[in-house]
């Protein structure tokens, strides 16, 4: 029975959903992290402090993932906020950590850091693109072999 109901589950969300679900969830956890455990090198964090303290910023990274979680569900075409919300979490840490490098110079290794944001979120706006496969009109088992 646990089975059936995680293919249901497979099933019902699809890739795109799935991936809505493991990037939510990792960006839920960011945030959590965050708010547990923050971050004890701040240097390539000075822009994105002078608007907001890092608890504001920790809560952005949770609404993010709850948001992509909740679109998860959502038919292809109307699940977009999800990817927009990943993506968009990472543009301000991606730029603080770039401008930390350059032109501030105040953080050797901030290109790296931005480098990572950046492609974090390059990746929804990727998949955002991709079309749903098509599915089968009911799930099979792959346990035959």
């Amino acid at each position: 029975m646990h089975r059936r109901i995680k293919r249901r589950l497979i099933h019902h969300v699809g890739r795109r959903g799935a991936i809505l679900l493991l990037l939510g969830g990792l960006v839920t956890l960011y945030g959590v992290g965050q708010l547990a455990r923050p971050l004890p090198d701040r240097s390539g964090l000075r822009l994105l402090l002078m608007v907001m303290d890092l608890d504001c910023w920790s809560w952005t990274w949770i609404a993010a993932g709850v948001v992509a979680m909740g679109c998860a569900a959502l038919p292809e075409g109307r699940d977009w906020p999800g990817f927009t919300c990943l993506w968009l979490a990472t543009i301000p840490w991606s730029a603080s950590y770039l401008m930390s490098w350059w032109p501030l110079g105040e953080n050797p290794r901030g290109w790296v850091t931005a480098a990572i944001f950046a492609a974090f979120g390059a990746v929804p706006l990727v998949i955002v693109g991709w079309d749903e496969p098509a599915r089968r009109a009911h799930p099979r088992e792959h346990d035959e072999n």
